[in-house]
């Protein structure tokens, strides 16, 4: 699955800092000056898991191949994005193709980093930056309505449905709330997405604090917090610089300097997890001696839709998925340890995968 997550924000808030570290990379060009990234700066990186170690020693793994997610360094919007200003047409492009969005908000204090805003209230720019993805998701709508209502009106069955959806975005669009507020039938999904509306799209708030603050936080990312609990959205504590300097270092060296911090993993660990399940993705695995491996389903895929991740083939000819769950499979060291002591599962096609599940898929062609 080809999963995208933007990373968005005001100009020096430290999202590129903040790609360089994910990529380990110094792709992206951090400077101290609006929109030094013109155009986005693609990354993709494994996902953390540590239970592919532990699969990978029972299996005697020779190869550990873990899911992946791709981050997308989009450049720093200001206000009057939605009307072009400041390359803000470009930008809202390049967000609009990804799944999900991370909103970096600046709560740190440096006067060596200007502000574009002259000011550090990490609030007021998520409200600018949601402002404008708001105002370009109207703009966009109502420039569909007129000719959908021509089309609907004569019978056009497409265009009534499309316009139903659309006029259920500009309720709370209208009225300054996301779309993604909107509760949406399963039968409308699709639909939805197709809308392709900024502000539908997942959202996880990214606090990027200085040093000292980067374990529990400060004044500034408690404001964030609060503001995604009432979102009903998920927020990260992180310190870009930080994690660009634990980047580049040796797992030795790195491990150490995160005791010295009192942390007990990098923060871009939780960011990446976070953004993962932001998608509504799970995990399941296959393992032998060749390799062990993530693969990266939606939540409530069936057996038959698990093994198409592989290979179209598998599903097609789908017969049943030899399941062990993740606990089994390492108490029991391995497939036939899990066999002998019945844990061993044979799974039809409306099996609904689990978090964990290690599977090998019986399909015939």
């Amino acid at each position: 699955m080809a999963l995208k997550v933007a990373i968005v924000g005001l100009p020096n808030v430290g999202k590129s800092t903040l790609f360089n570290a994910l990529t380990q990379t110094a792709a992206a060009q951090a400077a101290n000056y609006p929109f030094c990234t013109i155009e986005p700066n693609v990354g993709e990186v494994a996902v953390p898991e540590p239970r592919l170690d532990e699969l990978a020693r029972v299996a005697g793994s020779k190869e550990i191949i873990p899911a992946r997610i791709t981050f997308v360094d989009i450049a720093g919007l200001v206000r009057g994005a939605a009307q072009g200003e400041g390359l803000g047409n470009q930008f809202l492009a390049n967000i609009r193709d990804c799944d999900a969005v991370a909103f970096v908000a600046r709560c740190f204090v440096d006067t060596d980093i200007t502000h574009v805003e002259g000011r550090i209230d990490p609030i007021d720019d998520l409200d600018i930056i949601e402002t404008e993805l708001m105002i370009a998701d109207l703009e966009s709508l109502e420039k569909r309505v007129t000719g959908l209502e021509k089309r609907a009106k004569g019978g056009d069955k497409d265009s009534q449905d499309a316009l139903r959806l659309i006029n259920m975005a500009l309720i709370p669009l209208r009225a300054g709330r996301p779309a993604r507020v909107v509760e949406v039938a399963e039968d409308d999904k699709r639909a939805w997405r197709m809308l392709q509306l900024l502000t539908s799209k997942p959202a996880l708030y990214v606090c990027n604090v200085d040093e000292g603050a980067a374990g529990e936080g400060n004044e500034y990312s408690a404001l964030v917090e609060a503001r995604a609990k009432a979102d009903g959205a998920n927020s990260v504590v992180i310190s870009a610089q930080i994690e660009s300097e634990i980047a580049m270092l040796d797992p030795a060296e790195r491990a150490e300097f995160l005791e010295t911090l009192g942390l007990h993993e990098p923060g871009l660990n939780r960011l990446i997890r976070e953004a993962y399940s932001l998608l509504g993705l799970r995990t399941y695995f296959t393992a032998g001696p060749k390799e062990a491996r993530a693969w990266t389903i939606p939540v409530g895929a069936t057996g038959p839709q698990a093994a198409g991740v592989i290979h179209t083939d598998f599903e097609k000819g789908f017969i049943r998925a030899e399941t062990i769950a993740f606990e089994d499979y390492v108490h029991l060291n391995g497939e036939a340890g899990a066999r002998d002591a019945g844990k061993l599962r044979s799974e039809g096609k409306e099996y609904i995968v689990k978090d964990g599940d290690v599977m090998n898929f019986r399909f015939n062609v």
